[in-house]
């Protein structure tokens, strides 16, 4: 089977940077995995993609050595096994908020007798080798999103689950969960705090914890306190920012005369 290269590299000391696709189109998703990032993840929650362009795009990114990951909508069994069979190398799922649900997500990951995963792997072999049965307990990632105050309170037992690879911070969810405004980057010491808290307690179980980030200054920060994994925006909103650079610059160049056509 082929090896899962986040696992290797975290196994490392390395870190890495991820993709965050919300366009649902498999051209956005392979110009976005040639890029050079390590993971690219297809966002079939807030993102508006379907089942059939999810593949599409899973297909894309195994144009390049980026690890395809999915972040499904809920944890639910269908959905998290019909992608993990398209050939999803990982999955991170939201609003995981104790032991009994981050139990739940990984038995739906995993093939018996670790868990209840249904044999089925259509694409996933062909994208992991002939031998994926064989191997995919071992390699397929499994991060539980911790964006709740009641996933804090219940970090420990949700972490002491067999199987459970790790965790992933959504800031924004966790904001408001703590009484704050939704945003990545938070400069607030309370928000600051617990995303310490967090991954204190998740290296201290020897798993891996990744984050979702604004900017790359953040990210490096992030990196540096010994967060694994840094997600980057994502394409739309890199798209909407590029673009309003640009049009800030020609505009500006133009006097501010506020042109905008030919």
């Amino acid at each position: 089977m082929r090896t899962n290269r986040l696992r290797q590299i975290w196994k490392e000391g390395g870190r890495t940077v991820n993709a965050w696709l919300g366009i649902p189109s498999a051209f956005s998703a392979e110009l976005m995995a040639h890029q050079g990032f390590e993971s690219v993840t297809v966002d079939m929650q807030h993102g508006v993609i379907d089942y059939e362009t999810a593949v599409q795009m899973l297909q894309a990114i195994s144009t390049t050595d980026a690890v395809p990951l999915v972040r499904v909508p809920w944890r639910e069994a269908g959905i998290v096994m019909k992608m993990l069979d398209a050939g999803a190398y990982g999955v991170i799922c939201p609003m995981v908020n104790s032991r009994a649900e981050a139990e739940e997500l990984v038995s739906f990951c995993r093939y018996p007798p670790l868990g209840q995963r249904s044999f089925g792997p259509i694409r996933a072999s062909l994208y992991g080798g002939a031998d994926y049965h064989d191997h995919a307990n071992r390699e397929v990632l499994v991060l539980a999103m911790i964006e709740t105050k009641k996933a804090l309170d219940h970090l420990d037992d949700i972490l002491s689950v067999p199987g459970l690879d790790g965790v992933y911070v959504g800031p924004s969810d966790l904001a408001l969960s703590l009484g704050f405004r939704p945003g990545a980057d938070p400069t607030d010491p309370a928000m600051l705090e617990a995303i310490s808290h967090i991954l204190e307690t998740v290296r201290g179980r020897g798993l891996f914890a990744g984050i979702h980030c604004l900017s790359a200054g953040f990210a490096r920060r992030m990196w540096e306190l010994g967060y694994h994994m840094t997600s980057l925006l994502s394409d739309g909103r890199l798209m909407v920012m590029k673009t309003r650079e640009l049009l800030a610059e020609l505009r500006a160049g133009a006097g501010g005369s506020g042109v905008s056509g030919y």
